[in-house]
């Protein structure tokens, strides 16, 4: 799990690291009887995403969220300030006040955003956290410029250009979606058809929680997590993929993220948390 690390931290500060983002992969373009033309990419920034005291976060609405709505934040589970959770642990409007800094299109922090609540997190099944802030999106736009990420309420599809974009370190990471995991498990945790990314989103620890952000729409489609850091399997910081068939494969340096098309189901009028709406399908208490 993506964490900071203080390995990762004293080996950064040698390096000079987070000067450049990755290259992004070449995209094909999907052939039939004639060749489709490639969807058009664009250059995505770090407006609105958020650093977190130990993690990545962004900004987020949902494709029915008014801009008079409170706004959420989005993050992993396992960055809660209380620590992991166990697996079958679901938390739902929590009292929160934890604060994140909100960053612009240069990585420059221009506000610091508060939390009236903790809306929802689990580690079961995926890997997610939502706050709800005491700002709404209209007051953040008016405010500071800044426009939420919309999540996509599609699954996403593999070969995709994306970018996961880490308010901790303010740092671009540009690759492709390689495939989905049917179960990947790490430690005491499985999670479900989880995305794979291509190689070049070598993600560190401090990335957790940093919105996967589709280059062709703009939009969120996932939400990173880990990685395979030693070859080691199914343990902590070393995720194993797990088949329909049981077998098990373990990817070293490779690393992942958590899909987030199912949530807007799960958020109604206002922003509103209802895990009995229509269509909800995350984990329940």
């Amino acid at each position: 799990m993506r964490k900071p690390l203080v390995a990762v931290l004293i080996a950064l500060a040698i390096a000079g690291a987070g000067a450049a983002p990755a290259v992004a992969a070449p995209v094909s373009a999907s052939t039939t009887e004639t060749k489709a033309a490639a969807p058009t990419l664009q250059a995505v920034s770090l407006a609105g995403t958020v650093a977190l005291s130990n993690c990545s976060g962004s900004v987020v609405r949902f494709p029915n969220s008014l801009d008079t709505d409170p706004a959420l934040v989005l993050s992993n589970g396992h960055c809660l300030t209380s620590g992991f959770l166990d697996p079958g642990e679901v938390l739902t409007n929590q009292t929160s006040t934890r604060t994140f800094g909100l960053l612009n299109s240069a990585g420059t922090r221009v506000a610091t955003l508060r939390a009236s609540k903790l809306a929802y997190a689990t580690m079961t099944d995926t890997d997610v956290s939502i706050y709800q802030l005491t700002s709404t999106y209209a007051t953040i736009k008016n405010s500071y410029g800044i426009t939420a990420l919309t999540v996509q309420d599609t699954h996403p599809t593999a070969g995709t250009a994306i970018t996961v974009a880490s308010g901790y370190w303010k740092r671009l990471y540009n690759c492709n979606i390689d495939a989905f995991v049917y179960r990947l498990k790490e430690g005491d945790w499985t999670w479900k058809d989880s995305v794979r990314y291509t190689s070049a989103c070598n993600t560190i620890g401090g990335t957790s929680g940093s919105p996967v952000i589709d280059q062709s729409t703009g939009k969120v489609v996932a939400v990173n997590n880990t990685g395979n850091e030693d070859g080691a399997s199914c343990t902590v910081n070393n995720p194993c993929e797990v088949d329909t068939s049981g077998n098990v494969t373990v990817r070293q340096g490779i690393n992942y993220a958590q899909e987030t098309y199912l949530i807007p189901a799960c958020f109604t009028t206002g922003n509103q948390l209802s895990l009995s709406a229509s269509g909800c399908a995350l984990p329940k208490p």
